[in-house]
């Protein structure tokens, strides 16, 4: 798998989708299934703990101002940094990205240690936006219509409709992405009906680890 530096005894699953599109719910019932989770974002706020050697180069980079009280970095500060600077922003990612894909590859590795034939689900929600779909072998796209996001988004951040849709305009439209992913799940009906789709693309999955 080109650029990832995981060996390839293992099946990695790319899931992602648009915000509030239903992730962690299908990766859930992925779980129970038997796939481990390993969550990029997770691990993008473990590399920029303070200490760690990307905090010290962002700091470096980005100036002190960038820091709460207690030495973490300020994110949603940060965050809008870059929104408005390419430069800044592939500078970032140069910083963490190899941290968050050498954390990634660990993890990978202890897994199949356990589980030689694993089949590991990688959840990133910007997989497309940042253009990785080629680090992993097969990419699941949970979709959701617009205007189910734009509910959802309002009920569990508490905000307005029109904060709700920016949100949504500084993602790539899901609709782009489905051409790209190789199964789609499809979370806007029952929690039953997601759940028949994820178990069909879990017996897909089984049978292409078969063929590694």
């Amino acid at each position: 798998m080109e650029g990832a530096g995981c060996k390839e005894n293992r099946l990695l699953v790319a899931v992602t989708g648009g915000v509030a599109s239903g992730k962690s719910t299908v990766s859930r019932m992925l779980e129970g299934l038997g796939a481990p989770l390993i969550d990029l974002d997770i691990l993008a706020r473990q590399v920029v703990e303070p200490g760690k050697p990307a905090w010290e180069e962002i700091v470096d980079y980005f100036g002190r101002e960038i820091l709460l009280p207690d030495g973490r970095i300020d994110r949603k500060r940060l965050s809008d940094m870059v929104f408005r600077d390419i430069e800044k922003r592939k500078k970032l990612e140069s910083l963490t990205h190899p941290r968050i894909f050498e954390e990634m590859c660990r993890q990978v590795d202890e897994i199949a240690a356990r589980t030689p034939d694993a089949i590991i689900q990688i959840g990133i929600p910007l997989l497309f936006e940042l253009n990785l779909q080629h680090r992993f072998h097969k990419v699941l796209l949970v979709f959701t219509r617009r205007e189910v996001q734009v509910s959802r988004l309002m009920e569990r951040d508490g905000i307005s409709k029109t904060s709700a849709e920016n949100i949504l305009k500084a993602q790539l439209p899901i609709e782009e992405k489905v051409g790209s992913a190789d199964f789609v799940i499809h979370n806007d009906g029952s929690l039953e009906e997601t759940r028949r789709q994820v178990e069909a693309v879990w017996k897909q999955l089984k049978a292409e680890q078969r063929s590694i």
